[in-house]
């Protein structure tokens, strides 16, 4: 059985700009976790680094 290839063709009325403002939104919505997760890691690598340095006050 020969596989098809599949062709998707979207018709957009929109404006560039409204096209690119609603991919962001979408993108920042399906991203929001992996953003707070990061941000979460790296407050908690700068705190213990800070922690770390408190003991090494000159």
């Amino acid at each position: 059985m020969k596989k098809r290839k599949l062709n998707y063709r979207f018709h957009n009325p929109n404006t560039v700009e409204a096209t690119a403002d609603v991919l962001l939104k979408v993108f920042i919505e399906a991203n929001s976790k992996k953003v707070e997760n990061a941000i979460q890691e790296a407050a908690e690598q700068i705190s213990g680094e800070n922690k770390s340095d408190e003991g090494h006050s000159a």
